[in-house]
């Protein structure tokens, strides 16, 4: 989910790991040349789910690579079959309040461009927590502690798998 600390987690993760890291929606934005809003004002979020999807089946290859996906890639059924049969899936779970907090102050993210940002958190989170139970090997909580420690829960993780 935005705001749960994908790109801070993620980037920390592959450091201790000695790996790359790939925020796909820096990519994309890098590929397109344009900002993500600028992708959705002009293709619409339709528009940027394929993008997504493609950019996604072509980063799943390298198996030592370190992915943030956007928080809407669990959207298109095959998305989440490919990152459940070809991935490591860690989800970073957050409640409501904790993304409210992280994301209130935000206003470059498209989804949360309406009257109601909190109410559009909410309403994300009700729709995308099954789809990304249903993708991950595992939920790690990212709650209110340090990144750090998050990825020190990530590291115990997989030592034991």
């Amino acid at each position: 989910m935005m705001g749960s600390g994908k790109s801070t987690v993620g980037k920390r993760l592959a450091r201790a790991l000695g790996r790359p890291f790939l925020d796909a929606d820096s990519e994309l934005e890098r590929r397109c040349g344009v900002p993500i809003q600028t992708i959705f004002e002009l293709e619409g979020e339709e528009g940027f789910r394929q993008r997504e999807s493609e950019l996604l089946l072509g980063l799943t290859g390298s198996a030592d690579l370190i992915l943030a996906t956007g928080g809407g890639a669990v959207l298109r059924q095959e998305n989440r079959e490919h990152l459940k049969a070809h991935c490591c899936v860690i989800y970073l779970q957050a409640s409501l309040q904790d993304l409210w907090v992280r994301l209130r102050h935000d206003r470059s993210r498209p989804l949360l461009k309406t009257a109601d940002p909190k109410s559009r958190i909410a309403e994300l989170l009700r729709f995308r927590e099954p789809l990304y139970q249903s993708v991950a090997h595992w939920s790690i909580p990212t709650g209110r502690q340090a990144p750090e420690r998050v990825v020190q829960d990530i590291l115990r993780l997989l030592e034991i798998n």
